[in-house]
């Protein structure tokens, strides 16, 4: 068996490399999930034969377009703008838009690809799908980053809507930039709908939407510590990103009785052996959210923290490492360095932010691990209840919110110890949100024909 289902993998791998040449980001997000999913698809036939993997592995839609738009200086600037529709067959595409100078169809289609099984995870009614622009909102003025998004979405809007798909925010997309590109749908469209999540309070936004990723991710990892009779409280964290996932987390963190010691930005690390308590954080937010200031300012700041450039937080002694930065941020060598060091939990606030061969330097030393569709699946979630609000026109408390949070965690966390305990009892947590996920949409699939 072992054999036939390398073979099944080998074959299936060779199929997406072929038809996706140079596409590196979306053959590793692939493989991760084949891998986990090859045995379930051999033991039942009928998802073999009706290519259910090969149909999800497919985008439904691919739209690319060009984006011009005019700086501060009265010139011409040309950026590409992109959005993957992977798979509608358990809701309207879902998923956010990012903004960033790294921006491609590669990393786009490996965000969607996840994306299918994550917003399954959550049980709401979401399909998965992903956008963004190589656009990079960091250096430039208000009234630039408005420009740049009103055009952006001036094509876009063509291709989404609250009962086709629903884009969020993702890196580079914060409130600002979600709140010109549902300025500029409203004015094309002449509607006020919930055609995007992560809106303001004030105009159709859902309480706890800003904080809703870094605390699920910190709620999943609860209930991974709970699996050995352990809990935050006492432990030592290291939180890798300063930016919305981050803040969140290590608000989470803290509240949860941890000891948060690192945040980052694409420039270094900083490390503060104090922690960085409530007073702290609230500095950060005001640095990263007001001033879109750099993480060193912090060390400025405070005499008892050191910045350390060009460097990321893993050669840090912790208890819980939340990796909330970007994709491929711990290497095989830096995960070693954490298990080395005593870390026993690693959940992941970003997407695909640990390499193969750190996922694998987990599993081998059977330290808890859960990859991102699982983890942080808390932002797309509080994004699904928010669009439950906007059809409903009404405004949830955030204690409501934060209920509801809280329980869909739990549940991802349930479906994730059904399908993905070992013989030995040691809980692959890859493997059952694999399988959970997939679950869901391959029924819907075979259920809708070939689609």
């Amino acid at each position: 068996m072992e054999k036939h289902v390398r073979q099944y993998v080998d074959d299936f791998m060779a199929g997406i490399i072929a038809k996706n040449p140079g596409e590196k980001e979306f053959h590793q997000a692939v493989h991760e999930v084949i891998e986990s999913l090859a045995p379930y698809i051999l033991e039942n036939p009928v998802l073999a034969k009706m290519k259910v993997l090969e149909r999800i592995a497919e985008p439904e839609r691919v739209v690319m377009f060009r984006v011009p738009w005019l700086n501060d200086k009265g010139e011409i600037e040309i950026n590409r703008g992109y959005r993957v529709q992977m798979n509608s067959a358990i809701g309207p595409y879902k998923g956010g838009l990012r903004f960033h100078a790294s921006v491609n169809l590669s990393i786009l289609k490996f965000l969607a690809f996840e994306q299918v099984f994550k917003n399954s995870l959550t049980t709401l009614p979401m399909g998965g799908g992903k956008g963004g622009s190589d656009f990079n909102p960091k250096g430039k003025s208000d009234n630039e980053v408005m420009k740049f998004c009103q055009s952006f979405m001036t094509e876009l809007q063509r291709h989404v809507g609250q009962d086709t798909d629903v884009p969020a925010g993702d890196i580079g997309v914060g409130g600002r930039e979600i709140g010109f590109l549902f300025g500029q749908y409203k004015r094309l469209r002449n509607e006020f709908t919930g055609t995007l999540t992560g809106k303001g309070l004030g105009w159709g936004g859902s309480p706890l939407r800003p904080e809703a990723t870094g605390y699920g991710v910190c709620y999943f990892a609860q209930e991974m510590l709970a699996t050995k009779g352990e809990s935050f409280k006492g432990k030592t964290v290291a939180i890798s990103g300063s930016g919305n996932v981050a803040q969140y987390a290590a608000q989470k963190a803290t509240l949860l009785g941890g000891k948060v010691v690192t945040l980052s930005d694409s420039s270094g690390y900083i490390y503060d052996p104090e922690g960085i308590d409530a007073e702290k954080l609230e500095y950060v937010l005001e640095l990263k959210n007001i001033f879109r200031g750099r993480i060193k300012e912090y060390a400025e700041r405070y005499p008892a923290a050191t910045y350390y450039e060009g460097q990321r937080p893993w050669s840090v002694k912790c208890d819980i490492a939340l990796p909330c930065a970007t994709q491929n941020e711990v290497s095989g060598e830096e995960a070693k360095m954490l298990v080395a060091n005593g870390c026993i939990c690693v959940a992941e606030g970003a997407n695909m932010p640990s390499t193969p061969e750190a996922i694998k330097a987990y599993q081998d030393h059977k330290i808890l691990y859960a990859p991102g569709k699982a983890a942080n699946a808390g932002g797309v979630a509080t994004s699904g209840l928010e669009m439950t609000q906007n059809s409903e026109r009404l405004l949830w408390t955030a204690e409501e919110v934060d209920n509801k949070l809280h329980s869909i965690m739990r549940n991802i966390h349930e479906a994730c110890v059904k399908y993905g305990t070992e013989p030995d009892g040691y809980i692959n947590y890859v493997k059952g949100a694999n399988i959970a996920g997939f679950m869901k949409v391959a029924n819907a699939m075979l259920a809708q024909g070939c689609v």
